[in-house]
């Protein structure tokens, strides 16, 4: 995805900290297709991180249920 179709409920440049931090932190990989910086996990992720990804799937579908 591209870093300005999140819906973020920050501000813009709290959304470019944050997207920094996952970068350095070797979560994501960032990069451009034409003018647009896309964002997208790193190839292996499951495998350096195991079960992350399911814990914030499963808290933000707790949260989203919880404010519904």
């Amino acid at each position: 995805m591209a870093c300005g179709t999140f819906d973020f409920t920050v501000s813009r440049s709290t959304g470019t900290h944050h997207f920094r931090v996952l970068r350095q932190a070797g979560i994501i990989r960032q990069y451009y297709v034409g003018t647009s910086k896309m964002n997208t996990l790193r190839d292996d992720f499951d495998a350096a991180f195991p079960g992350l990804l399911a814990a914030v799937v499963a808290a933000a579908d707790a949260e989203a249920a919880r404010t519904a």
